[in-house]
């Protein structure tokens, strides 16, 4: 006998039938009494004493998966990105914000599940493609683009989610994000105390929210120092073929002194601006001043740095973390804004007598 049992044990995780049928009792009973009889069901000591007996003889420990889908929660949270591969690359701009889901999460007894599968599907708007992520308690989303309808139908059915950075346009969405507005202000404060006073802005032609909010502080910003002139926003849907040494040298010769590009997924807007800038024989900061309202892609890291701001990405994904905690457990989340420090660079420098 003692041998079977020891083959029991040999063999894997002893289960509660294997408990059952040591102590001769059901398996309902074993379950009752290995979850700590919170029913307060009536056993007689006896039975109680042999289902824990012939529990410590077999090893047996509860399977955490099974006593969390008993509790209706697996305390996984998932990680949704709407770009076409999951950021996974240390060099790619998303994966500061994993870095830091997963410090939060671990601090807080969370573990993540990658949902790396649906992202085509979800970008098409193909219904039920973002259905796979009620495996997890609640999901974090990040992406510039996002299926508003697919996300729209999760919140609205009671699921926990949250997006990292602003999505005022979903009614119900939780999300974190930087504060744009205030950077790209403090990046055009500093470039007016150089003496700048024609300043212009190059964003993609889209109406991402942190295109958006960056214009929208570049706009306030001028404004308050008193810089006047033409539009000072160039919005182009192919920055490479767009942004021109010809058009720079032309807006140079208008007196514009200082350029400031927005960071996106591509670096598409800061890409163009560097290459018209060198193609136009001008230099940076003796004959123009460039600001970059983020940081620079990976593969331009060895060139000067770029006078802008820092987007704090591991801080988002801790605050996207407690912020879907707190739906979680209290059904609220506030969607903070997470201040970007000024970054000095060396691409800025005192406006050139014109």
């Amino acid at each position: 006998m003692a041998e079977n049992r020891s083959a029991r044990v040999r063999r894997g995780r002893p289960r509660q039938a294997e408990v059952a049928r040591l102590a001769g009792v059901s398996q309902t009973t074993v379950s009752v009494v290995l979850g700590g009889n919170k029913q307060g069901i009536v056993l007689h000591p006896d039975t109680t004493a042999r289902v824990l007996e012939a529990a410590r003889e077999l090893g047996y420990v509860p399977d955490p998966a099974a006593r969390r889908l008993a509790a209706a929660r697996n305390n996984l949270l998932g990680v949704f990105s709407f770009t076409a591969t999951f950021p996974t690359a240390v060099e790619h701009s998303y994966y500061p914000f994993l870095v830091g889901v997963e410090q939060e999460a671990a601090a807080r007894g969370y573990d993540l599940v990658l949902f790396t599968g649906s992202s085509a599907g979800a970008q098409s708007g193909t219904s039920g493609a973002l259905e796979r992520v009620r495996l997890a308690d609640g999901c974090l989303f990040l992406g510039r683009h996002i299926p508003a309808g697919e996300l729209r139908r999760l919140v609205e059915h009671g699921y926990p989610a949250v997006h990292i950075g602003r999505r005022d346009e979903l009614d119900g969405l939780a999300w974190v994000g930087a504060d744009y507005v205030e950077a790209t202000a403090e990046v055009v404060r500093q470039l007016a105390k150089l003496g700048h006073r024609r300043v212009m802005l190059v964003r993609e032609d889209d109406d991402a929210p942190a295109s958006t909010d960056r214009e929208r502080g570049f706009r306030e910003a001028l404004a308050t120092a008193g810089l006047a002139g033409a539009d000072p926003v160039v919005r182009a849907a192919h920055p490479a073929a767009e942004i021109t040494p010809a058009w720079l040298r032309d807006r140079y010769a208008e007196g514009v002194t200082a350029f400031v590009a927005e960071e996106t997924d591509t670096g598409a807007a800061w890409r163009a601006l560097l290459a018209a800038v060198e193609g136009a024989g001008l230099d940076a900061p003796s004959d123009v001043s460039l600001a970059l309202l983020g940081s620079p892609p990976a593969d331009l890291a060895g060139r000067p740095q770029p006078t802008g701001f820092d987007i704090p990405r591991a801080e988002l994904g801790a605050a996207a973390v407690r912020a879907l905690t707190g739906l979680l457990t209290t059904g609220e989340a506030e969607s903070p804004l997470v201040a970007c420090a000024f970054r000095p660079g060396s691409t800025a420098g005192p406006a050139p007598v014109h």
